[in-house]
């Protein structure tokens, strides 16, 4: 059983374990593994940390902990162009995956997004991971139709927005 809180400096460390850890088994065979390879907890962690003492940072951000107050998930949220909640990351420790940590998250995400005044939250799938596009779908999400493609060394990579209305 996990519980889900806000983040707070002390957990950067866990939580760039966690994302680092996230993209390399979620998006393997997907983004370019030299992309992968070169991705480290460390380099991670001084990113977050200086964006996460600004005084003027727009985002939301959760971790889920476990019994023993360990971190086992992160979520990062915030408005988004479109004038609805935008859900940015939502990472599991890969090793918990199916657990039903995502989904503790994303009910703490909805709750955020509600308290702030939007009445929907978007978010954003690389089209290949099926097994990420599942689990929003059976939150109730649905493909509205966006497309985008970020580059991941030279690899054009595509992705399709979903959407819910809560």
């Amino acid at each position: 059983m996990s519980t889900v809180r806000a983040m707070t400096e002390a957990d950067v460390a866990a939580v760039s374990e966690i994302r680092v850890t996230g993209w390399q088994a979620a998006y393997a065979g997907i983004v370019p593994q030299s992309y992968l390879d070169r991705m480290t907890v460390e380099a991670d962690a001084h990113r977050r940390r200086q964006y996460f003492t600004k005084p003027d940072k727009a985002t939301i951000d959760l971790v889920a902990v476990d019994a023993q107050g360990a971190v086992v998930g992160w979520a990062c949220l915030g408005p988004s162009p479109t004038a609805a909640g935008e859900l940015y990351a939502l990472y599991v420790r890969p090793s918990l995956t199916g657990s039903g940590i995502g989904a503790a998250l994303l009910r703490a995400v909805h709750a955020e997004v509600l308290a702030r005044g939007f009445g929907s939250v978007l978010l954003w799938v690389l089209t290949d991971n099926t097994r990420a596009r599942r689990f929003y779908e059976r939150a109730g999400y649905v493909a509205d139709g966006a497309v985008q493609a970020d580059a991941y060394d030279g690899v054009s990579i595509p992705e399709v927005r979903y959407r819910i209305t809560l």
